[in-house]
C-alpha cells in the first residue's frame, strides 16, 4: 500500500497509531475535523503521527479517522476535550514514553536474526514497570516467525502509565486485530520466533 502511494520513504522509528479510550460510550460524531485547530502541531504531527498510506493529497485523512473515531470519545476527558489537547497530548505522550529509545536502551533493535517474544515483553516490562500489548503479523506462509506490527501503551484517565491485561474482552477487542495491508495484527504468540524488520518488505 506505501508503494502504491508516495510514501516511498517510510519512518524508520515508531511512530503514533492512535489514542484510543476504552470503553468509550459518550462520543461526538458531529463533531468533525479541522486542520487549522491542529495547524501549531503540524511539523510534530509529520514527524511523529505520519500516514503512511495516503497520498500527501490527503495527508490528513488519518488524523481525521483518529479523531472521528477516537478523538471524540477522548474528549470527555478534560485534559483531552479539544482536538488541539487530543493530538497535543497523543505527540507528549509518545515523547514521554520514548519507545524508540527504549528499545535501543535494552538492545532490542532491528535484526534479521530472531527475537524470542517473552524476552522482549521482560525487557519492556522492566524498563517501564508496566505490560504493554505487543502486536503481530503472524507467520505467512511457509514462515515459521511472526513480525513485530504495533506495541500499544495503557493509561489510567490520569494517564498514568498501567498494565495492559485483562483488557481483552472489552470494547477495545475491536482494536486487536488490525488490519494491515492483507494481514491482520493480533497478540504476539510467545512461543514463536519474533522478527523485527529494518522496514516493512
Amino acid at each position: 500500500q506505501m508503494n502504491a502511494n508516495d510514501c516511498h520513504d517510510p519512518p524508520k522509528y515508531w511512530t503514533i497509531h492512535g489514542l484510543w479510550p476504552d470503553r468509550a460510550e459518550d462520543c461526538n460524531r458531529t463533531w468533525h475535523f479541522n486542520v487549522t485547530e491542529i495547524k501549531d502541531l503540524l511539523s510534530d504531527m509529520r514527524l511523529y503521527w505520519p500516514d503512511v498510506l495516503h497520498s500527501s493529497v490527503n495527508r490528513t485523512q488519518f488524523w481525521k479517522h483518529e479523531w472521528d473515531k477516537h478523538g471524540t470519545c477522548a474528549a470527555t476527558l478534560e485534559v483531552l476535550n479539544s482536538q488541539k489537547k487530543y493530538f497535543g497530548k497523543a505527540i507528549e505522550l509518545y515523547q514521554h514514553v520514548d519507545l524508540n529509545g527504549c528499545l535501543l536502551k535494552v538492545g532490542i533493535k532491528p535484526s534479521s536474526s530472531y527475537y524470542k517474544m517473552t524476552a522482549i515483553k521482560e525487557a519492556l516490562t522492566r524498563f517501564y514497570g508496566v505490560t504493554p500489548k505487543i502486536q503481530c503479523l503472524p507467520p505467512e506462509e511457509g514462515e515459521k516467525a511472526q513480525t513485530i506490527g504495533q506495541i500499544e501503551f495503557c493509561f489510567t484517565k490520569e494517564l498514568q502509565l498501567v498494565n495492559c491485561t485483562a483488557r481483552e474482552g472489552g470494547s477495545n477487542a475491536v482494536q486487536a486485530h488490525l488490519k494491515l495491508g492483507t494481514s491482520e495484527l493480533s497478540i504476539c504468540n510467545d512461543t514463536l520466533p519474533t522478527y523485527y524488520p529494518s522496514e516493512v518488505q
